[in-house]
């Protein structure tokens, strides 16, 4: 057989050569990067999981009773919740003496713009007592509104005093009128058969009176009920642990003021939810005047894989009563207080750590300018009412924006109220000479 004959030049075989050997390394470095980058994400795919299986461990190995196709999570550790009634009206009573749909419907609205997924509702009996079938129209009004929303709804049962009284007379129709109503509602997610019957913690013997009331209310929603989660919000966790056995999900609430001590009441609960073989939550957190800021102890729930429900969705304040003044999130019109709340509901939170940068709110010299404005027209009579306005309100915004004082008293809001007031220089002087002095540690 006759040798191949070569037909190219000596000069543009080896070219080949040389083009034919970069194409097989090209060839072999994509291949290997390939290689790396699917071990990488294999890897990562495998931590995810891992994490994910550790997450929800509770829930794999301890399910908890739900029907199907209701708002109960199979694991707890998913709850982000509030407690809820309405802004006005000063707390639960008022709430369902006043029951409007409208008002439950602009409420979730916010709720579900927050990605809220529970919400706790008390319950109230005298409303029952006084119109059963009213309060059963409400009662479904609200479920079925918060179930269109993605929201499941936790009822907190009140009760008569009646029927805590020998014999419980009535406890059992209260009990049986609520899971008729609402124990085939796809919205019911939990009942919590009574709030906190070991607070206040004396005297003793009444406490262990409550107690017994509550373990016998929830054996009767068990019952009455038995594909709906039962539990009870006891206020301390010490006194969870010794109703493990009278409940579906463990509950305990948790307004502690330091970090530690939230992390350690949180690492107790879960041991002994691990131990009774049962899931946990927390229904009751956050309160500014326990020194329980929403942001820390949200924080420290996440963390811990624990869900919770937040004191509460709205600011409950009538002008006399409600919680309004320490706790909430929503005033009536969707507007908020503290912005750290709902960004903490969305799991963002505030740089504790060391490497933070802290404002420079005069970079550019507008600390010195405004300062000065400021002065030139305090020191003219005539000077212009708007263009005072105009001073105060770049002064507020620095001030504002970059946290230079506390905002509790938002420094923007005080040049509004003055801008939709009648003129008011006194008032303008004052603001700007308090807004002088705030300032002048950040001048250049």
């Amino acid at each position: 057989m006759r040798a191949p004959t070569n037909h190219h030049p000596p000069e543009r075989s080896l070219f080949h050569n040389f083009l034919r050997n970069l194409a097989a390394l090209v060839m072999a470095a994509v291949t290997f990067a390939v290689f790396v980058a699917s071990a990488a994400l294999a890897g990562t795919a495998a931590i995810a999981v891992e994490s994910a299986t550790s997450d929800n461990a509770a829930a794999n190995s301890f399910p908890i009773v739900r029907r199907a196709n209701s708002r109960t999570p199979a694991d707890t550790s998913t709850i982000r919740g509030a407690n809820y009634c309405y802004a006005e009206y000063g707390g639960h009573y008022g709430m369902w003496s006043n029951y409007a749909p409208a008002i439950t419907e602009r409420d979730l609205n916010y709720a579900q713009r927050l990605g809220i997924n529970q919400i706790r509702c008390f319950i109230s009996c005298p409303a029952y007592l006084s119109n059963s079938n009213q309060f059963r129209q409400n009662l479904l009004h609200l479920v079925r509104a918060a179930d269109q929303r993605g929201i499941g709804v936790m009822p907190v049962v009140g009760y008569s005093a009646q029927m805590r009284g020998e014999g419980r007379p009535g406890a059992e129709e209260w009990v049986k009128f609520l899971v008729d109503t609402l124990g085939k509602e796809p919205g019911l997610a939990f009942w919590d058969a009574c709030n906190e019957p070991d607070y206040p913690p004396t005297p003793t013997n009444r406490v262990a009176s409550r107690i017994a009331f509550a373990r016998q209310m929830a054996g009767l929603f068990r019952k009455l009920d038995g594909q709906t989660p039962v539990t009870i919000g006891f206020a301390y966790e010490s006194n969870m642990e010794a109703s493990v056995d009278d409940v579906d999900v463990l509950v305990f609430h948790d307004y502690l003021p330091t970090r530690e001590a939230v992390r350690a009441d949180i690492e107790r609960a879960k041991k002994v939810a691990a131990a009774a073989h049962k899931q946990v939550m927390d229904d009751e957190t956050g309160c500014v005047a326990r020194a329980n800021p929403y942001d820390v102890t949200l924080q420290e729930h996440m963390n811990a894989h624990v869900g919770y429900y937040l004191w509460e969705l709205m600011i409950v304040w009538d002008g006399a009563h409600g919680w309004g003044n320490v706790h909430g999130i929503f005033y009536p019109d969707g507007t908020i207080r503290d912005p750290s709340i709902p960004m903490a509901v969305m799991g963002i939170f505030r740089n504790h750590g060391p490497d933070v940068v802290i404002e420079q709110p005069d970079r550019e010299g507008r600390v010195t300018r405004t300062i000065g404005d400021a002065r030139d027209w305090l020191a003219n009579p005539n000077g212009g009412w708007h263009a005072g306005l105009d001073i105060a309100e770049a002064a507020a915004n620095l001030l504002e924006s970059a946290q230079l004082v506390p905002l509790h008293e938002l420094p923007t809001r005080k040049v509004e109220l003055l801008r939709r007031a009648q003129e008011d220089r006194p008032a303008l002087k004052t603001l700007l000479e308090k807004d002088i002095t705030a300032l002048q540690p950040y001048e250049r």
